[in-house]
């Protein structure tokens, strides 16, 4: 009979094989077509926003952060002294349209509400909005809604300009509202929290439920944009979309029974969303192949779905005070050893596939050819920092180091400040 690693490795799932300088490279190749224009699994949006310049500091600037099904907003200050950044006076609600129809005067109405509310504390006037939704940026740094997301119910928003329209709402009138989503907010975060470091290149990069990066890249390199400025600008790859690479037979499994199969394929094999419902399948097939007492076989052939958190914790055999479904399903100890055997490999699989696209956007950027100005890597999201039974962090530098060190490029692993998303918009805001 197979061994497990065996078994997985047959099946397509397995690490040590992975071909990291292959994938790299497709990486790169979908990101020069998605520049390009051309068809690519990678969007490469475009944002017109750039990290480079002197953020105004020790000035408070209201932001707002709309990020799913709730809403926030208050004032940032990043102080110059590189004390801890300044959350204030914040106030947070449900999403506009998150649980009924709301009309167009009244989803502006919440907006710009919490505008005004936040002025009086405001020493400067600009705006920062993380707004994590599809949108089409413009270079005066608004977003067009392409469509919306997470079920919101606001209509007459789709294919509006949304900081324009906030605009025309307030009085008096901020002297810029600056619309990013939420990745672009994590690179810019990064810049926030630079003190005596000068880096070269910025990353934003979120691996949580889902995941996504944003790099900078040099202006003159986006062929699909005419006439661009010179300079750099972040670019909003949606790096979960990228479609060359292999999947193993329990990808397939899984994602045959999403409702968008055939998407977001990479964002599948590593993400929050989906690390349980394969190890689901992982189990279903390794029941079917004999490797469980019958009783835990038809445990598992009958379990329905399966939470990242709950085989984590199972994996990782931490107790957090909840039942955890594995339990019942593996009551032998013989069982339960063979289930973390089969199942922490793709945890695994996933902290290695993350370091790999984390490589290739490194790379693309250009910068970290001097180790005194490496290219800071902003991350944030549950799934990278919460994991239990495997140590992102530890497998990412492992295997960045690995990676790169060949390539003589320099980069820095920064832990997001407390809100990313509000301190990156208000970077946003206050670059000059």
């Amino acid at each position: 009979m197979q061994t497990p690693e065996e078994f997985l490795e047959a099946n397509g799932l397995e690490t040590r094989s992975l071909d990291r300088t292959g994938l790299i490279a497709a990486f790169q190749k979908e990101m020069e077509a998605g520049l390009a224009g051309e068809p690519s699994s990678l969007k490469m949006i475009p944002t017109f926003t750039s990290p480079y310049g002197e953020v105004e500091k020790d000035t408070a600037v209201t932001v707002l952060d709309a990020g799913g099904t709730n809403f926030r907003a208050g004032t940032v200050t990043i102080p110059s002294d590189g004390s801890e950044i300044k959350i204030e006076h914040v106030e947070k609600g449900e999403m506009p349209g998150a649980k009924s129809y709301v009309s167009q005067e009244d989803f502006y109405a919440v907006l710009t509400g919490h505008v005004k509310r936040c002025t009086p504390f405001a020493k400067d006037s600009s705006v920062g909005f993380c707004f994590s939704y599809p949108a089409e940026a413009s270079a005066d740094g608004d977003a067009k809604l392409l469509m919306w997301t997470k079920q919101i119910q606001a209509p007459e928003i789709v294919g509006q300009w949304v900081g324009a329209e906030m605009k025309k709402r307030l009085d008096p009138k901020p002297s810029k509202i600056t619309v990013v989503n939420d990745t672009v907010a994590t690179l810019l975060a990064g810049k926030a929290v630079e003190k005596d470091v000068h880096y070269s290149a910025y990353l934003g990069f979120i691996l949580g439920t889902g995941t996504n990066v944003a790099y900078i890249e040099k202006n003159e390199n986006i062929g699909k944009l005419k006439d661009a400025p010179a300079g750099f600008m972040a670019i909003n790859t949606e790096s979960g979309g990228f479609s060359k690479i292999a999947q193993s037979k329990f990808d397939e499994a899984m994602d045959r029974k999403t409702s968008d199969c055939g998407c977001q394929r990479f964002e599948k094999m590593i993400s929050g969303a989906y690390l349980g419902r394969i190890g689901l399948e992982v189990f279903k097939a390794a029941a079917r192949e004999g490797f469980f007492t019958e009783d835990a076989k038809l445990a598992v052939l009958q379990l329905g779905s399966l939470e990242s958190y709950d085989l984590d914790n199972f994996c990782a055999m931490h107790d957090n005070g909840k039942p955890n479904p594995l339990l019942k399903v593996f009551v032998d100890e013989k069982d339960r050893a063979m289930a973390r055997r089969l199942a922490t490999p793709v945890f695994e699989r996933a902290a290695v596939l993350t370091a790999i696209h984390l490589a290739a956007f490194i790379i693309k950027t250009g910068g970290g050819t001097d180790p005194y100005a490496p290219v800071n890597v902003c991350i944030d999201g549950s799934t990278y920092y919460k994991t239990r039974v495997v140590s992102f962090p530890e497998i990412v530098k492992r295997e960045l180091d690995a990676m790169l060190a060949s390539r003589n490029i320099s980069y820095a692993l920064t832990v997001c400040p407390d809100c990313a998303p509000m301190v990156g918009a208000a970077v946003a805001a206050l670059l000059k």
